[in-house]
């Protein structure tokens, strides 16, 4: 049996899309493809309990309408899995628009928001989506941003609350994912300040990836905003330093979490721009210490447990296809994600 049965482990479905499917890409893998190979993981009788969703076509289309919804309730049911959190399509290439753009672009983006909260919710109505948010980003470059930072800062942030009041109506939650490659969002400071101007923690927190938040650490494409030296050799005491800070700022805005490997490089694949290079768990590369490191987000620097959210989710983002069609590969992180659980869990 399980050490602790909370947070619940979740894989996510996104990595067959991110990435893929362009011109000179590898081709996507199709959603039941992802489900099944997350089904069929197993470790010491433990499975993963649910999947987190992208809610775009060809997995599930932003405009599903009921009937395709309750087919999909029907598909998880069937594996024994449940729905969590929800990742809105608000890029321009996906029907979205920049949220500090025009009216027009800002229109987009939250219509996809509205579009992504109805079905949020409506999983929730129909009983396989206990718990979970709706992810959401600025949809902006980092570069069209620097051309005014405290403008564009602010344009994002009124966006923001607007798809705030969107996802309170719906009984919803946003979390914006921090992500070296989104304008506003692309340090941990800016990510701070972009929080803070918006100002509604109830609604709106942060979704920290343990691959992107390693690269916040380093500086990457904000080196002023760097919290270990430009000569790092990855000392024990300098990471715990930096790895402190970091989380103390954002840790309570909080509320939604992916367990990551990275190697301490960025990576881009088709037309999603450089970002943390996720890993698998196993990589002699790997910066990261999964069990011990996931603390610094699920604890408290005193060491209490947050319990800030139910589940947890495993993100894969651009692993080659070769990578993840292997079966072993799934076992090997639900491996590591229990491990995380023993360590920073608990039974309920």
């Amino acid at each position: 049996m399980p050490k602790n049965n909370f947070p619940k482990i979740h894989n996510a479905m996104w990595p067959g899309l991110v990435g893929k499917g362009s011109p000179g890409a590898e081709p996507f893998i199709g959603f039941d493809t992802m489900l099944d190979l997350t089904a069929r993981a197993e470790v010491d009788g433990v499975r993963f309990d649910g999947v987190d969703l992208f809610l775009c076509a060809p997995h599930i289309a932003i405009d599903s309408d009921d009937s395709d919804l309750k087919k999909l309730a029907d598909k998880l049911r069937k594996k024994k899995l449940v729905a969590g959190s929800v990742v809105a399509p608000v890029w321009p290439p996906t029907g979205g628009g920049s949220a500090m753009g025009g009216e027009e672009d800002r229109r987009k983006f939250l219509e996809q928001v509205r579009q992504a909260c109805r079905i949020a919710a409506r999983l929730r109505e129909i009983g396989v989506r206990p718990h979970g948010i709706v992810r959401i980003d600025s949809a902006a470059s980092v570069s069209d941003w620097a051309k005014d930072p405290r403008g564009n800062t602010k344009k994002i942030a009124a966006t923001f609350r607007e798809a705030a009041v969107i996802a309170q109506g719906h009984g919803e939650r946003l979390a914006a994912e921090g992500e070296i490659c989104w304008g506003g969002m692309h340090s941990w400071k800016d990510m701070l300040n972009l929080l803070e101007e918006v100002g509604q923690p109830k609604v709106l927190g942060f979704q920290a990836d343990m691959s992107h938040t390693l690269l916040y650490m380093l500086g990457a494409n904000a080196p002023r905003h760097r919290l270990v030296p430009k000569e790092f050799h990855w000392e024990p005491g300098v990471f715990h330093a930096a790895m402190t800070k970091l989380t103390e700022a954002l840790r309570p805005w909080t509320i939604d979490f992916h367990v990551a490997q990275n190697d301490g490089t960025v990576f881009g694949s088709g037309t999603h721009d450089k970002t943390g290079r996720h890993c698998v768990p196993t990589d002699l590369h790997g910066k990261l210490n999964l069990p011990r490191d996931s603390g610094y987000w699920l604890r408290t620097s005193g060491g209490k447990l947050t319990r800030r959210f139910q589940h947890i989710c495993w993100d894969g983002c651009m692993f080659p296809n070769e990578t993840m069609l292997q079966q072993q590969t799934w076992n090997n992180i639900l491996t590591a994600m229990i491990e995380v659980r023993n360590n920073h869990g608990w039974s309920a």
